[in-house]
């Protein structure tokens, strides 16, 4: 089951509006102001999650006149943000693969924390991205391949989540590498490029931001 999650960042509106029709899912979350670019655009969320302190009472009122939705309401004083909640959902849902728009934007401390949740998916072997107008972030611990004609953008940078990454190739690079170490204090893994038709990133300890970007 493909899910989307529409989350209380920021979002252009023409593009998540032509990415949903493009990437089709079979489920929508909400994530507490996510609901107002539902609202704005017409668009029905299968569920609702959040504390609600940040959407508009008018546009929650506007949603509960709809019968099928379904709402998971928290208290605001909660260890988790709205995200996190509206990812534990999907995953209650089975979800075999995870987009979340939404979920980057001018608060820091939210883009470094979502990046930081597609953890959950990586434990579970449920591929997730982050998604806006320039960028696909994602996390690997194992092999990942990047078509060059489904490439998002024309950079890739991979960063060390964490700790050092043991043992990393790069295949299909500008810039390869072979059997090396990536330190998390450093940015070798910066605006790196596809030159094959594949590119192959590999690792055996460790995991690995991969930022796939446009200008």
């Amino acid at each position: 089951m493909r899910v989307l999650i529409l989350t209380g960042g920021y979002i252009d509106d023409d593009f998540a509006e032509l990415y949903i029709k493009n990437y089709r899912p079979h489920y929508i979350i909400a994530a507490d102001r996510g609901m107002e670019f539902c609202r704005r655009r017409g668009i029905v969320p299968d569920c609702i999650v959040g504390d609600f302190d940040s959407a508009n009472e008018e546009t929650v009122a506007y949603f509960h006149q709809i019968p099928q939705i379904i709402w998971k309401q928290f208290c605001p004083k909660k260890d988790e943000t709205d995200t996190e909640l509206a990812l534990m959902t999907a995953f209650e849902h089975q979800a075999s693969e995870i987009h979340l728009v939404g979920a980057t934007g001018t608060r820091l401390d939210h883009v470094l924390g979502n990046i930081r949740l597609l953890q959950k998916a990586l434990m579970r072997d449920i591929p997730a991205y982050i998604i806006d107008t320039n960028n696909r972030i994602s996390l690997t611990d194992g092999v990942k391949k990047i078509e060059k004609k489904e490439q998002y953008g024309k950079y890739v940078s991979i960063l060390p989540f964490g700790t050092t990454v043991k043992n990393i190739t790069l295949k299909g690079f500008l810039y390869p590498l072979e059997h090396a170490r990536l330190y998390n204090d450093n940015t070798l893994g910066i605006s790196n490029e596809i030159t094959e038709d594949t590119a192959v990133i590999e690792l055996e300890e460790g995991i690995v931001i991969v930022i796939e970007s446009k200008d």
